[in-house]
């Protein structure tokens, strides 16, 4: 136990959440892998332990713990190998329900999100489009304000939780004059006329049910606007350091799973006469990775302790998902080669993990993208504030 982050209490909701799932998720996993979609019932199971309401605000049904109960459940859901199901679950509750909490009024936070953390109600968030990647700021889907409707045009893609959520939080634009201050925040009802959803095939994440969203003429009333109007792009900002962080926890977890099953394989396989792990090479490429690992943890909770306490960390989650997503994919390549022929096995986790793993430099904002934000605050001395 890390005493330094760690309490006794935190550790006994680590073993709890680990019985948990291999209780209730693992043994379907294989079949969420392969039919692409995770059935509803967990996420109510879910809801029902109180795991999405960790962070939330104990007056909309959360539990309004610390951030290292956080940290645990992004841990152990990278360990029970299915990065699609865990995206899942983290995008619901980190993503989406974070805007909710945030910038959502009374009214919506007791229709949205007590609902959301008993795992009744999926949500997705709805930023990235075809067009647009990475460039957040030149988004083309538009919220004409109409009386008291919005109309919403335009498409979202690589959305997770995209075909089977309940509500989507989608950013458009207001003002499409104003690049940055023309941009709001939305939450629309799945079954909102005009809505329609094509899921999209994967390298990895196949539990995931990832899609392309288009929009279509949809009316929604002036009421579902979140936070205020124009303020869009700084919310979307502020709410990335937790993004960031979350993906370079996931990275050290999946990379810490990685290390712990070769060691355990290399202390059973033998080759020549002895076990794999009495190889000197081989046991010198493990320390490596291990020591990888062990780097980007440690960086991972110092960055989790700062955004705790209310400090703005858009810099150090940056680097975080930034490192520990290239060390993530590279000691995970190097674990399975560590496997041999077994590692190219769909029956062992290997192949699966890397398809999973590559993902992290992707989304949430790319490793090249990132390089420019740190760029801009190293060299530039660009200094980003929460939103006011």
């Amino acid at each position: 136990m890390n005493s330094m982050y760690f309490t006794e209490e935190h550790e006994a909701f680590r073993q709890s959440f680990r019985d948990f799932l291999q209780k209730e998720v693992v043994p379907h996993i294989d079949k969420w892998e392969k039919e692409g979609t995770v059935e509803r019932f967990i996420w109510k199971k879910f809801g029902e332990m109180g795991y999405f309401g960790l962070n939330q605000p104990e007056e909309y049904g959360g539990l309004g713990l610390d951030l290292f109960y956080t940290v645990i459940f992004l841990e152990e859901l990278q360990k029970i190998n299915s990065g699609g199901f865990a995206a899942n679950m983290w995008a619901h509750a980190y993503l989406a329900m974070t805007h909710v909490n945030k910038e959502g009024d009374d009214r919506i936070k007791r229709e949205y999100l007590t609902p959301s953390i008993e795992g009744d109600k999926i949500g997705c968030l709805c930023i990235t489009e075809p067009f647009g990647g990475s460039d957040v700021a030149g988004m083309r889907t538009t919220a004409i304000k109409k009386g008291d409707t919005y109309v919403v045009n335009g498409s979202k893609t690589f959305i997770t939780n995209g075909v089977y959520s309940d509500y989507l939080v989608v950013a458009a634009k207001t003002n499409p004059e104003d690049k940055h201050k023309g941009m709001s925040i939305f939450i629309i009802d799945r079954d909102t006329p005009g809505i329609s959803s094509t899921k999209l095939d994967k390298l990895g994440w196949r539990a995931s049910d990832t899609a392309e969203i288009a929009f279509d003429n949809v009316v929604i009333p002036a009421e579902n606007l979140m936070g205020e109007e124009g303020k869009g792009f700084p919310y979307i900002m502020q709410h990335f350091a937790l993004e960031r962080l979350v993906m370079g926890i996931n990275a050290h977890a999946r990379a810490e799973y990685a290390v712990d099953y070769v060691v355990q394989y290399m202390s059973e396989r033998e080759a020549f006469g002895k076990t794999l792990d009495k190889f000197q090479a081989l046991r010198h490429k493990v320390a490596e990775m291990a020591s990888r690992v062990d780097m980007c943890r440690e960086y991972n909770y110092s960055i989790a302790k700062r955004l705790n306490d209310g400090i703005y960390v858009v810099k150090e989650a940056s680097m975080s998902k930034l490192l520990s997503t290239k060390m993530a994919d590279e000691v995970i390549y190097d674990a399975l080669q560590l496997l041999g022929g077994y590692g190219y096995m769909e029956e062992y986790p290997m192949a699966r993990l890397l398809r999973d793993s590559r993902l992290g430099p992707i989304g949430g904002g790319t490793s090249e993208i990132l390089k420019e934000i740190i760029a801009k605050m190293v060299i530039d001395k660009k200094e980003y504030r929460p939103a006011t």
